[in-house]
Order: C-alpha cells, then sequence, then structure tokens
C-alpha cells in the first residue's frame, strides 16, 4: 500500500524509512521538505539521491486534503473548507494579528459532544481525522499563506479549537502536535500550541504526560447543574474531577496556567452571582480567563450577552485578581468566528440542527 509521508512525524517516519532499508537520516530530510519546504513532489528534493526519489515516488506519497473554498474576511480572518472525503469536510481558520497569525485546526469531522452553544456539535460525528488531514491543514495554510520557504512563517501559533473534540482523537491529534513542534518540520514552542478540551479528564492526564502542550478548557458554566445541559460531558466528569485534572497538569504544562474559555449567552451563564460563583470554583486553579461573546448560528435558542453585561462579569473576575480577557469576534461576515465551524458532516448519529454547507454549494 502506498504511504502517504504527512500521516508520519519523526519517529514514524525513522521507523519507515528502516523498513525502506534506508538510514534514519533520511527522514529528517524528508521531513523537513514536506513540512518547512512545502514540498510534495519528491523529484524537487534535490539534496536526495536520484535512486532513492524514484524509489519514494513509487512507494509513497504527499497527499494532504484538498481544499474546497478559500474565504477572506474583511477583518483579515482566512477561512478554509477542506473535503475530508466521502462527503465530509472541515474547516480551518487563520486569524492574523499584529504580532502573531494564529491556525485554528479542527480534528474531527463533526463532534459527539453536542455541546449546546455549537454549531459544530448540532450536526453529529461522522469520524476521527487521520494526522494527513489534520497536519495537513497546517501544511495547507502555509502553502496558501506563501510561507514555506525554510524559516519563513505566517503560522506563530496553532490552536486545536477548529471542529472536534481533540481529546476523543488522542493518538492522531498527539502526532499532528508531535509534528508542529518538530524542529525539522513546523518548529512551534509548546507554549505557541494549544488544545483545547471539554474536559475528556483521564486524556487530559494522557496528554500531560505524553506531549504538554499549552491547554485550554472548555468550562462554561460555574456548577454542574448547568454545565450538565451546556456541556454534556459534564455528566460523566463533573467539575471536581475537571479542576483537579486541571491542576495536574499544571505539574507539566509549558505554561503556569489553564486558560478557562467561557462563552457568554445572555441571561444564561451570564450575572454576577456566575462569576462569583467561579471564583469559588477555580479558586486552587492557577488559570485566565478568555470569555467568548455568543456567535450566533441557524437554530441556535441562544443570544449574546450585551456588551456591557460582559464587561461587569469581566469585572468581577479582575477584581479578584485573575487575568481576564475578552475575545475579540473575528470573521463572522464569513461564519468563522468561535462556535461557528460547521463544515459538512454525514451525521452517522442523526443529530442535525441548523444549516449544513455542503460540498456542491462550497464550490459554487
Amino acid at each position: 500500500m502506498t504511504a502517504n509521508l504527512l500521516d508520519f512525524d519523526a519517529e514514524g517516519l525513522t521507523a519507515w524509512f528502516a523498513e525502506q532499508g534506508e538510514k534514519p537520516f533520511r527522514a529528517r530530510q524528508v521531513l523537513r521538505w514536506i513540512h518547512r519546504s512545502g514540498v510534495a513532489d519528491f523529484a524537487d528534493m534535490t539534496d536526495i539521491a536520484r535512486s532513492l526519489r524514484e524509489k519514494l515516488t513509487a512507494e509513497a506519497v504527499v497527499a494532504p486534503p484538498k481544499v474546497v473554498s478559500d474565504k477572506l474576511s474583511d477583518d483579515g480572518t482566512r477561512k478554509f473548507l477542506i473535503d475530508v472525503g466521502n462527503g465530509n469536510a472541515v474547516e480551518t481558520v487563520f486569524i492574523p494579528e499584529d504580532n502573531r497569525g494564529t491556525l485554528c485546526v479542527s480534528t474531527q469531522a463533526g463532534c459527539a459532544l453536542d455541546c449546546a452553544f455549537c454549531a459544530t456539535g448540532k450536526q453529529g460525528f461522522n469520524r476521527n481525522l487521520t494526522v494527513a488531514e489534520i497536519i495537513g491543514q497546517v501544511w495547507l495554510a502555509n502553502k496558501a499563506l506563501g510561507a514555506v520557504h525554510g524559516d519563513e512563517r505566517a503560522i506563530s501559533n496553532v490552536v486545536l479549537m477548529g471542529m472536534g473534540e481533540p481529546l476523543a482523537n488522542f493518538e492522531n491529534s498527539v502526532i499532528a502536535l508531535k509534528l508542529m513542534l518538530d524542529d525539522n518540520a513546523y518548529g512551534l514552542s509548546r507554549r505557541r500550541v494549544t488544545v483545547s478540551t471539554s474536559g475528556l479528564v483521564p486524556v487530559m492526564d494522557r496528554l500531560r504526560d505524553e506531549c504538554p502542550v499549552a491547554l485550554a478548557v472548555s468550562l462554561h458554566a460555574p456548577n454542574d447543574r448547568l454545565r450538565d445541559e451546556l456541556v454534556p460531558i459534564n455528566r460523566k466528569y463533573p467539575l471536581k474531577e475537571l479542576m483537579a485534572a486541571c491542576q495536574r497538569y499544571l505539574d507539566k504544562a509549558p505554561r503556569d496556567f489553564i486558560t478557562f474559555e467561557y462563552i457568554m449567552l445572555d441571561g444564561i451563564n451570564d450575572s454576577d452571582a456566575h462569576a462569583r460563583e467561579l471564583l469559588a470554583l477555580v479558586k486552587t486553579v492557577y488559570c485566565k480567563f478568555n470569555l467568548i461573546p455568543f456567535n450566533p448560528f441557524p437554530g441556535s435558542p441562544f443570544k449574546r450577552s450585551p456588551a456591557e453585561r460582559v464587561r461587569r462579569f469581566a469585572d468581577v473576575l479582575m477584581q479578584a485578581g485573575i487575568v481576564t480577557t475578552t475575545r475579540k469576534t473575528r470573521g463572522d461576515d464569513i461564519d468563522a468566528a468561535c462556535g461557528q465551524l460547521a463544515g459538512q458532516v454525514k451525521d452517522k448519529t442523526r443529530r442535525v440542527a441548523g444549516r449544513i454547507i455542503s460540498l456542491q454549494e462550497a464550490r459554487a
């Protein structure tokens, strides 16, 4: 079977070359050509012997998923719709800022966690993405942004916050993370790569032990009763267990805090009393809060909290000494804002709500 070399991190590629009777340094060479230079044609890997290039052409490919559409927001945000086969598509978003360029990467086609406020979760779940489909989003974005020559980079930060729950696709997500961190691939700092989770407690511990990167936890409620409704995985891993896992993660984390993401839903979770309840919840976890104004999508019953309500909520947290930021809404004119990613999912859980973009429609 032809191997897709985008599926391998350094360890996997070294093992594959060993099976071909080649020395380990060949893996490093090819890794740099693929990821640092964005080369997919083995014939263009000029410092590799012609005989090996011919062998690679016969035995392997560099095959990222295909971009179906590429939309640019008025604020510079760029959203890629990426075909992952069998009618499924995921979305990848690049967010440029003055001092950084952040790529938001998807890890699943759909999501099984069904958070009440998320467009992706309302579509149901089809499957986990492969390593090539996850890291392929970084590869494709680098190409599209013109950053494929050695140390030239448009992407300084990567967040696994797109479609899907990264820790529910743990093995493939970790291999992709290792490529992002590898100096022969993307060479990103652990502090600049973030995994967002809804709170899969045992897998948070695995991530801490196997590939600790920055961690963001989708909290969204200060008590179990409300979080059970908004983030159903809480029924399995309630807040007491989640806070304990956050404390354990900090033992090996590259940052000395956990980021708690908190979506602001008008009249649901945004009162001063909710903010004070949060303070009691996180008192033993060194953390910062990222407040996220809700971004509407078709069929959602929620409304965005008014700006003044968000400000007052943040004030309660900040007066207690917790660093609190309010996320600036980016890309909402192209449905690229937080919680709006929808893509196209062939739903196997029959949990469909709202409008789903079709591949045919995206091509139009």
